[in-house]
């Protein structure tokens, strides 16, 4: 008996808005971390790295969980998984609101909501390529967009639920929030199978594939220039993305603006971050560039303005440039993981993306408390979005060199193919 085919809608579009939700309570929380944290440094009276590492350990777990999430989606189901990752990530915000310690919110905070997130996100995406197949372009857009909405949403929501029941309170509602995500799970209704493991990965074809590939994780892809420098570009990358949304709040706050209004950038910031990424998703269809190209560029302007950010003290110009990080964020989310398949091909992009998201945690990991230990040394958050410009700036030297190591093996395929054919013309004029 074989799998069902996607039935490229009906109740595909259930499974949509589910893992739009799914993404609104999962990414949009993390990205909303920074408006808790001055009430955080300021109740433990501890350093800004210090108070950085909370951030950076739910951003390695989120990374580090991705192939624990997909191994357990080949054993279970998507619908396990998510259900397990919501009680994962709500427990972790329940358990913090106690306020024990600051290694409590490491563990808490960090380990368990970076687990349950990562558990919840992963086969939500899978889940979505499972149902559509001609359709899943739009499918994945619309799913995705729930990370932008609710963060929208939930920047003045979170200081509004700061003001009203402190920061232990507001973390106690929004594990409350985020046992929706059980519901979430509820919705996953698998398609009809057979018994074998052939389920796909999170960018996997919805048809069934040859075994080989399912169980084999190539781990020889690190011996490919092109995936170790990408890999590099994902470190410095990581290194710098993360850095912004966490200190942004206290950056603007630090310059004595109201409460509420640190909060609208992290809004806007949002807005932005969905026009990015619808914009420059259609940029990338219409082919005007290479992937690679159109990453360099996007990248390398992202950079440039990070290290603006911070020239002027103006709420204004501040909102104008946080904006354009917004935009370009988004612009650099809707193409880069895509850019992995130009390295490695299709069929090795599920091993690929595995290895790519793992080491990616590196960077998210050292870059928020780097850049903490920096505002500690120079007593000006302006240190922070230098350190992030000059890491994304970095990273676009490694997308150049990988850029044109794939068009060089391109060319030289394209020549051994023209080499063959010519073979086989003159062997076929010859008789």
């Amino acid at each position: 008996m074989k799998r069902a085919g996607p039935p490229d809608g009906g109740y595909g579009w259930v499974v949509v808005m589910s893992a739009f939700f799914t993404m609104g309570l999962t990414a949009a929380v993390l990205k909303n971390f920074g408006l808790f944290f001055l009430d955080i440094q300021r109740h433990f009276g501890v350093p800004t790295s210090t108070t950085s590492w909370v951030t950076s350990t739910t951003i390695a777990m989120f990374h580090l969980g991705a192939p624990a999430a997909s191994v357990l989606t080949l054993l279970f189901s998507q619908r396990a998984v998510i259900i397990v990752g919501g009680l994962l990530a709500a427990s972790g915000m329940l358990l913090a609101s106690l306020d024990l310690s600051l290694p409590w919110l490491y563990l808490t905070m960090g380990v368990l909501q970076g687990i349950g997130i990562s558990f919840s996100w992963i086969p939500a995406n899978s889940m979505v390529s499972h149902y559509f197949v001609k359709w899943r372009p739009i499918a994945y857009a619309i799913a995705s967009t729930g990370e932008c909405i609710f963060a929208v949403m939930f920047s003045p929501f979170f200081q509004w639920l700061i003001e009203m029941y402190s920061w232990q309170g507001a973390f106690l509602i929004i594990g409350g929030l985020q046992l929706n995500l059980c519901v979430c799970g509820a919705l996953m209704r698998p398609l009809e199978t057979d018994h074998s493991p052939l389920h796909d990965s999170l960018e996997g074809d919805a048809a069934p594939l040859p075994p080989k590939r399912r169980v084999l994780f190539q781990f020889s892809l690190m011996k490919k220039p092109e995936l170790f420098l990408y890999i590099l570009f994902a470190v410095f990358a990581a290194a710098g993305f993360f850095i912004p949304p966490l200190f942004l709040v206290p950056f603007a706050s630090s310059l004595g603006m109201d409460k509420y209004w640190p909060a609208l950038i992290l809004s806007v910031l949002a807005l932005a971050d969905l026009g990015g990424r619808l914009i420059c998703g259609w940029i990338a269809n219409m082919r005007l560039f290479r992937n690679l190209q159109l990453l360099t560029m996007v990248v390398t302007l992202l950079g440039v303005a990070l290290l603006l950010l911070p020239i002027s003290h103006n709420y204004w110009v501040i909102l104008a440039f946080a904006s354009l990080y917004g935009f370009l964020f988004g612009c650099v989310v809707a193409i880069h993981v895509t850019s992995i398949v130009d390295i490695v091909t299709l069929e090795g992009f599920d091993s690929g993306l595995g290895l790519f998201m793992l080491f990616r945690s590196i960077g998210g990991f050292i870059g928020p408390p780097a850049a903490g230990w920096l505002v500690d040394e120079t007593n000006d958050y302006s240190a922070a979005f230098y350190l992030s410009g000059l890491c994304l700036i970095s990273s676009a030297v490694f997308v150049v060199l990988v850029d044109r190591l794939v068009e060089r093996r391109k060319s030289v395929e394209a020549e051994g193919l023209q080499a063959i054919n010519q073979e086989h013309w003159e062997a076929g004029k010859v008789k």
